[in-house]
């Protein structure tokens, strides 16, 4: 990277000299027409204005200011790759690369309702410096931004040069926004009691996901079976590397790359005994025949919608005994999951119904030493040693989706058609674990798949991905043949 871009102040580029004059001039001089003329719009455009329809009619003669966000600082000079926040995604449309930090989304509130405006820090155009100066935004730096013209076009939004925001805040509306997304925002919104009212409700109306959404999600599950075939590719090079478990990531991110805009998450590769540490992100170890792997992994879409699978297969190919009768209890235990997930079912219907097969099934192979139910009492739970964690939550356009919705609104509430979830049970035998015997010590299993609610039950995103042990199997024997 130039010097010129080796010093920040306050996010803002800091330069070593000055723009010499004939430079500037010679710059500015002999460049073509490059206008975007025939910009499609964005395919979410319709289903966003719904979207924020509903919205104003939450908060009639209220401004609402939305935050993409801004840039996040990685090290020094070095920022990390952009990506808006989720409820500016939702009410906005806009995908992918085409997204810049620091716009802002603004509900202007009128007569029966709100008029839309977006506020985007516009492409540096040839008539100045910035386009071959400015590190940060110019357009030989970055890339290629849209004029304010443009983004109205792609995104059916009036839309307006970032310089304008602080004006437009002005004034005494009551204004509501999302706080801690952009400080030039926060600045200039008085804080209010009613702020955290738009964060549930933003999070809490993505609940029930349109038929874009769902389709984008069903999307991102299938460019996510690919990934898991890359990875399951992978594996004799994964074996013969001592960081095996890298080969198997990197397998995935090219995929993610290749298919969308990024990971959902930071991708859980975790060979052995790393399969027990539920949140295991180094993925540096070994990866040996004989072992189980975990991959818990997840495509993010141009349109940020992401998947979140995980599957467990034997490194060799083939289950051991033991391996088969520990994984074939987690499978029962989604299965029972499965069947609890209905419109008008308890949200916690699901965990519950799959910790009672882990229980049983604990109690079954001698490691409870009370029953099932016994274990099962909120005063107790022992099964939970090996079971840890819940076995759904939401999904869509965060991998942990409409977290800040409210407990009545999400756990604590039924299930409606249209919600997207996920169904995971997993089963960690610590390695160290000497209330198991030997044999079963250092084993973790996990099985996820991404599930939407129908009218009379559910339907399976990711049911094209093997999950019983004979068809994981048989779909490695077939990748590595």
């Amino acid at each position: 990277m130039s010097r010129l871009a080796a010093m920040r102040d306050q996010g803002k580029r800091v330069y070593d000299n000055p723009v010499a004059s004939g430079y500037s001039q010679f710059m500015r001089s002999g460049w073509g027409n490059s206008e975007l003329a025939d910009l499609a719009v964005s395919p979410a455009v319709t289903w966003a204005a719904n979207r924020r329809a509903i919205l104003s009619a939450q908060f009639p003669g209220t401004r609402l200011v939305i935050a993409a966000g801004s840039a996040k600082q990685r090290s020094n000079d070095t920022n990390y790759r952009f990506r808006p926040h989720s409820a500016f995604i939702y009410y906005t449309g806009v995908q992918g690369v085409e997204a810049t930090p620091n716009a802002v989304l603004i509900l202007e509130p009128r007569a029966g309702g709100h008029e839309a405006l977006l506020f985007v820090n516009p492409r540096s155009t040839r008539d100045s410096d910035a386009f071959f100066s400015d590190t940060a935004n110019g357009e030989l730096w970055i890339g290629r931004r849209f004029t304010t013209a443009e983004a109205a076009q792609r995104w059916q939004i009036p839309t307006l040069s970032i310089q304008d925001l602080e004006e437009r805040l002005s004034g005494t509306v009551p204004t509501l926004t999302i706080r801690g997304l952009d400080e030039r925002v926060d600045k200039a919104c008085i804080a209010s009691e009613r702020d955290s009212e738009l964060l549930s409700f933003a999070s809490a109306q993505r609940l029930i996901k349109d038929e874009h959404e769902i389709a984008e999600l069903q999307a991102s599950v299938d460019a996510t079976a690919l990934g898991f075939a890359d990875m399951i590719r992978a594996l004799p090079a994964a074996i013969s590397h001592s960081r095996g478990e890298r080969i198997m990531e990197a397998a995935f991110f090219g995929r993610a790359r290749l298919a969308g805009n990024d990971l959902g998450y930071d991708t859980i590769s975790a060979a052995g005994a790393n399969a027990c540490i539920l949140h295991w992100i180094r993925n540096d170890g070994d990866v040996k025949p004989g072992q189980l792997m975990l991959i818990d992994a997840g495509i993010e879409l141009d349109s940020y919608y992401t998947a979140d699978i995980t599957r467990t297969f034997p490194i060799n190919g083939k289950f051991t005994e033991i391996q088969r009768t520990l994984y074939s209890l987690v499978f029962e235990a989604q299965k029972a999951g499965f069947a609890a997930i209905k419109p008008g079912a308890d949200f916690k219907s699901i965990n519950l119904a799959s910790q009672q097969v882990l229980a049983q099934g604990l109690a079954d192979l001698g490691v409870l030493k009370v029953s099932a139910e016994e274990s099962l009492k909120p005063e107790n739970h022992f099964h939970r040693r090996w079971t840890l964690h819940g076995v759904s939550h939401m999904l869509g356009l965060d991998v942990h989706d409409c977290a800040q919705a409210r407990k009545d609104q999400y756990t604590d509430a039924k299930l409606a058609a249209g919600m997207v979830l996920t169904v995971e049970p997993g089963l960690y035998i610590q390695p160290d674990d000497e209330l198991f015997a030997p044999e079963f010590r250092g084993i973790g299993i996990r099985i996820e798949d991404d599930v939407l609610v129908t009218e009379d039950g559910c339907r399976n995103l990711s049911q094209a991905m093997p999950r019983h042990p004979d068809e994981i199997e048989s779909w490695m024997a077939n990748l590595l043949r």
